[in-house]
């Protein structure tokens, strides 16, 4: 059966569970919320060491054959350019179809969301770099910088150096396929978090928010089936989207439950290099630069609600030098969330709503009954830009070989 056939069937069956079991009663609703967050740690299991050493062997073949600097330029022109399309493309189409104004919620608890800057800085470069290896898994860009800097200490010498290269490669297959285990049974584990997902979806007053769940939703549709299909055709040699398109069902269900872009990753991995046939050299490299730099399917979700907080609160609407400044500082933030892989749409909304100011500083607490819908929306096309992203900068690079879709997994 393939992959994303286990991955609809377990979405569906939790979506139904979720909405025919009793939503008012408190004791389901705490089992089901912490099943759910054993289900994304258990998604999350494999990922950290099937990252590090991927990156490790990958970061020291591309050094070999000086590929490496290069292939990480690809990427982030790739994330420049998709980042400011997908934000000034969600903004044009909230100022073009206005969402309905949302209620006042009154809401005196402000919470304290950052994007914690410093302790970002200060846990890339720790005091002892196995200490990168020990985190909770969450933030990955230590364990990248801890790979990097091994996979080009690799090449020291290669004589001394060749029984730690075969260990390392050796140790990057094993975990790989401990990670494909994982992916394989997805699909149960998403039975949780589509229940959970319902029973939050079922609490809401769902008119005072369909039109702005109608507008995410249809933005997030034309980005995945027109904008970023159209953007391979800027490759030379206009490679059909469509089979990339059908390789990331799997990986798409998995973020929009889950919320999470960490624990989608070992699936979307096994599809990037199974299904489209990328090398592993640069699949391992350029999928964490995504998942890290990559998010602005987040940053513009978050600067969608913002311009519909500011709409419905202010008489005197918004300005164009505001909608600008907004944008702007949406496009820094989705480079920024490396921290957030399982809130990052909402904590771009709060961080945005503090640089807006005017009174708005607490204005995402307007939207936090639905901000588990606005963090699937993001997670949903982060997910969609790495996709692509990962297979434009192979293709680019040659670093890729097409397969037959009936050999997709």
């Amino acid at each position: 059966m393939k992959v994303w056939i286990k991955l609809l069937a377990g979405a569906i069956l939790g979506l139904l569970l979720g909405f025919f079991l009793p939503a008012d009663n408190q004791t389901i609703l705490t089992i089901t919320e912490g099943l759910a967050r054993f289900a994304i740690n258990i998604g999350r299991y494999a990922v950290v060491p099937m990252l590090f050493f991927s990156i490790s062997i990958a970061v020291y073949e591309l050094h070999q054959q000086g590929g490496f600097w290069g292939i990480l330029l690809r990427a982030f022109l790739f994330i420049v350019i998709s980042a400011a399309l997908v934000i000034s493309s969600g903004i044009f189409a909230v100022i073009l179809f206005p969402p309905a104004r949302i209620p006042i919620i009154h809401d005196e608890q402000i919470e304290q969301i950052s994007l914690q800057l410093v302790e970002n800085i200060m846990d890339v470069f720790p005091s002892n770099m196995f200490q990168t290896l020990v985190s909770g898994g969450v933030f990955l860009l230590p364990v990248c910088v801890f790979a990097f800097f091994l996979g080009m200490g690799l090449s020291y010498d290669k004589n001394i150096m060749k029984p730690v290269i075969s260990l390392i490669d050796a140790l990057s297959r094993v975990f790989y396929h401990i990670a494909s285990f994982f992916s394989e049974i997805l699909g149960m584990i998403l039975i949780v978090l589509s229940a959970y997902w319902a029973f939050r979806y079922r609490a809401l007053v769902q008119a005072d928010f369909q039109s702005l769940i109608i507008i995410l939703t249809v933005v997030s549709g034309v980005l995945t089936i027109a904008v970023f299909p159209l953007l391979l055709y800027f490759l030379k040699n206009k490679p059909r989207p469509w089979p990339v398109l059908y390789s990331t069902i799997s990986s798409a269900i998995a973020s929009f439950f889950s919320g999470d872009i960490v624990f989608s990753l070992p699936v979307m991995f096994r599809h990037t290099k199974e299904s489209l046939g990328i090398r592993r050299r640069v699949n391992a490299v350029t999928l964490p630069f995504f998942a890290t730099f990559g998010r602005a399917g987040s940053a513009m979700v978050a600067a969608i609600s913002l311009i519909l907080i500011i709409k419905s609160y202010s008489s005197l609407g918004i300005s164009t030098i505001d909608i600008l400044s907004i944008g702007i500082r949406a496009f820094v933030i989705s480079f920024l969330l490396a921290r957030h892989p399982g809130d990052g749409a909402y904590t771009a909304l709060a961080v945005l709503c503090a640089a807006y100011g005017q009174g708005f500083e607490a204005g995402y607490l307007i939207l936090k009954p639905i901000a588990f819908y606005l963090i699937a929306i993001g997670t949903f096309l982060d997910i969609m830009i790495t996709n692509f992203g990962i297979y434009a900068v192979a293709k680019s690079s040659d670093l890729q070989e097409d397969k037959p879709i009936r050999q997709f997994i």
